[in-house]
């Protein structure tokens, strides 16, 4: 089946400064995909994170390896081969946790890998050895006629083990370039798909750039729709202090309506008063007349009583 993922997060990726050792450098200029690899083929581990068309992580997993949490969502292990420290971090404390737990179990499946390997190798070895002891000198050798299936014939079964051995071992060969072949086209596969991700966002930023101009005119069209409507509210603040004017003449009219009606009354009065007049100067007239009468009498009277002696 060849390698594959068997775990996969995203993170931050960062590697140590290799100058001073002691700082971290990003590898990566945002979170990114990070994912354990299993290969059926050889028995590994890896862990792989691709940033575009870079790899940025290959690390294969050994035994010896040990990743350690240095803070809360940050962690770090050291890979000899690549001579470098990795270090991820995570968006929370959970995806941290989870992480280093699949850490150890790859580290221990790769301790198991390698113990049943070392197992197999000293049987090979060993059989080997006895495979040399029991081959016949170059001089014995020299002496067979025939094909070198008879010859093998002659040697023994631990030779044609042997051989059986070496043909799994160029089947296991041949299977591992063909995975190597296979791993070649898968990764320029995800280069081809890294690739159109790129254009893709590319796009997007153009899309994005576009939205933004667009979402200033919309600013700026808002901003001249929020004057107009702080002229129109001043406008109909205007108008309501016109009305509230309005208003106040209306009472005043109404007022003087009131009051033109009292001296239209009073006026009507007044006409009435002006209509006796003539009979009041007439009636004054005679009455001033009757007094003068009188007052000549009385005079006439008076003058009789102071001429008596």
């Amino acid at each position: 089946m060849g390698e594959q993922p068997i775990y996969t997060t995203r993170a931050h990726v960062f590697q140590i400064d290799p100058t001073t050792k002691k700082n971290w450098v990003p590898a990566s200029k945002q979170a990114v995909t990070v994912s354990y690899f299993y290969d059926s083929s050889r028995n590994s581990y890896r862990i792989i994170s691709v940033d575009g068309t870079k790899v940025i992580i290959n690390s294969t997993i050994t035994p010896n390896m040990t990743f350690t949490k240095t803070s809360q969502k940050f962690g770090q292990w050291a890979d000899s081969r690549a001579n470098t420290v990795f270090g991820l971090g995570f968006g929370s404390e959970q995806q941290l946790s989870k992480f280093a737990e699949k850490f150890q179990e790859v580290k221990d499946a790769a301790k198991l890998a390698r113990d049943k390997s070392q197992e197999k190798g000293e049987t090979l070895s060993n059989h080997s050895q006895e495979s040399g002891r029991d081959t016949p000198s170059a001089d014995q050798a020299s002496s067979f006629n025939g094909t070198d299936d008879e010859k093998i014939s002659h040697v023994g079964p631990e030779a044609a083990q042997l051989k059986s051995e070496n043909e799994r071992l160029k089947s296991v060969v041949e299977q591992s370039n063909t995975n190597t072949k296979k791993w070649e086209t898968e990764l320029q596969t995800l280069r081809e798909n890294n690739a159109r991700l790129v254009d893709a966002l590319q796009e997007s930023s153009a899309n994005v750039e576009t939205w933004k101009k667009q979402l200033n005119a919309c600013k700026e069209e808002s901003d001249t729709l929020r004057q107009k409507i702080a002229e129109l509210e001043a406008q109909c603040n205007d108008a309501n202090q016109e009305k509230q004017r309005n208003a106040q003449l209306t009472v005043r009219v109404k007022e003087l309506e009131s009051e033109l009606q009292e001296k239209e009354q009073e006026l009507e009065n007044l006409r009435k008063q002006a209509e006796i007049i003539p009979q009041l100067m007439g009636e004054c007239e005679s009455i001033t007349a009757k007094l003068k009468v009188c007052l000549k009498q009385h005079f006439i009277l008076l003058l009789r009583f102071t001429s008596e002696p």
